[in-house]
C-alpha cells in the first residue's frame, strides 16, 4: 500500500513557474516507479513525468525541457518543477505509484495508486 499527498498548486501567470509535492507514505519509494500525470476538463488523464525505481527521469513530449521531476528517497517525496508554464499546461495534477514494471513507465494502466490531486491554472 502506498498513499500519495500532492500539494503546491495554484495559479500562476503564462511563463511563471510552479512546484509541486507529492508525500508518499507507506512502502520504501524504491519500491515502486512514481509519476505525475495531468487531466484538463474534458480531457483524459495525461502523463506528464515519471521516475523508475532506478532514478531514471521520464517526460511526456509537450513538458519536456520545461518540467523537471525529481525524487527525494530520504523524505519519500516526489517533486515536479514546472518553468515556463502555458496555459495549455492547466489542470488537476495527479501523483500515482505503480509496482508494475510489465509495462511502459508512461502507461496509466500501469498505476494502482493515486492522490487526490492538486489544481494547477496557468493564466494567459
Amino acid at each position: 500500500q502506498v498513499q500519495l499527498v500532492e500539494s503546491g498548486g495554484g495559479l500562476v501567470q503564462a511563463g511563471g513557474s510552479l512546484r509541486l509535492s507529492c508525500a508518499a507514505s507507506g512502502r520504501t519509494s524504491t519500491d515502486y516507479r512514481i509519476a505525475w500525470f495531468r487531466q484538463a476538463p474534458g480531457k483524459e488523464r495525461e502523463f506528464v513525468a515519471a521516475v523508475s525505481r532506478s532514478g531514471n527521469s521520464y517526460y511526456a513530449v509537450p513538458v519536456t525541457g520545461r518540467f523537471t521531476v525529481s525524487r527525494n528517497v530520504a523524505k519519500n517525496n516526489l517533486y515536479l518543477q514546472m518553468n515556463a508554464l502555458k496555459p495549455e499546461d492547466s489542470g488537476v495534477y495527479y501523483c500515482a505509484a505503480s509496482f508494475d514494471i510489465a509495462m511502459q513507465i508512461q502507461n496509466i494502466m500501469a498505476y494502482g495508486y493515486w492522490g487526490q490531486g492538486t489544481q494547477v491554472t496557468v493564466s494567459s
